[in-house]
């Protein structure tokens, strides 16, 4: 299918592994000019920088100014910007929420809601100026399944959903469409890295962390499918929705979560 995404300019926060980088993938083998915002850039990352045209601006999204610089430098860069993709965020597995302090939640906060606040509002005026243009938030399920070990990041995903849809209100009428995906696991540094989920379900279950990811989640948390996730299928979601072939899809939220939300 043509996404007619050709030499369009996309903005993708957090680009640099993971979900971001998929995404980042995805929309320059469509031909888009992606401008990558994230803190550092990993060599798969200046990899893809060889292969498509997709450039690397260093920015800590969590500064105040960090999404004004970013979509000043894309702007700068290319004279447009006609997607936004806010896809970063972060969180540590949590025993209790009685161990996240302020500091933890606003963190939180900060890195996953007020991030893609402070980016939205930086990118709206470019996309605006030319009538038309696109933004996908990068949610999640625990928006709507409340996680204890994660409750601060589930809070501050329930905030950007809710975003997705007054943003959707406002701009669509004004031609910019905003939309949110919402995955469930996936296979990415978020559960992969040392430490991280994978490793702490492992721990629990008795197994290794690969255990964990192939067989314990998929059956703790009912995914229908029997696997989680992979980065790509976000990614080939995201960018349909950025696409105009999506061009009457606005204030949506799509779960990709192999089944794991068993409500209606």
């Amino acid at each position: 299918m043509e996404l007619n995404l050709t030499d369009k300019v996309a903005v993708v926060t957090g680009g640099s592994k993971g979900i971001g980088l998929a995404i980042t993938e995805a929309l320059g083998r469509e031909g888009a000019r992606v401008v990558v915002g994230s803190r550092t850039e990993t060599t798969e990352l200046a990899a893809l920088r060889k292969r498509y045209d997709v450039a690397f601006h260093p920015v800590d999204l969590a500064d105040a100014d960090g999404a004004d610089t970013l979509a000043r430098a894309a702007a700068d860069r290319h004279g447009r910007i006609d997607v936004l993709v806010n896809n970063v965020g972060a969180t540590t597995p949590r025993s209790s929420f009685l161990d996240v302090d302020d500091a933890a939640w606003m963190h939180a906060l900060n890195m996953t809601f007020l991030s893609a606040v402070r980016a939205s509002r930086a990118s709206l005026p470019h996309l605006l100026a030319h009538g038309e243009g696109a933004i996908v938030n990068i949610s999640s399920v625990n928006a709507r399944l409340p996680f204890p070990m994660v409750v601060d990041y589930s809070a501050a995903k329930a905030a950007l959903s809710n975003l997705t849809k007054a943003l959707s209100e406002e701009f669509a009428p004004r031609g910019v469409r905003v939309n949110a995906v919402a995955p469930g696991p996936v296979r990415t540094p978020f559960w992969t890295a040392p430490g991280a989920f994978a490793d702490t379900v492992a721990a629990s279950a008795g197994s290794t962390a690969q255990e964990a990811l192939d067989q314990v989640v998929p059956q703790q948390m009912g995914i229908s499918t029997g696997r989680i996730t992979e980065p790509r299928e976000v990614a080939d979601l995201v960018v349909f929705l950025a696409s105009p072939r999506a061009g009457n899809i606005t204030g949506a939220e799509f779960v990709i979560d192999g089944g794991q939300i068993k409500t209606t």
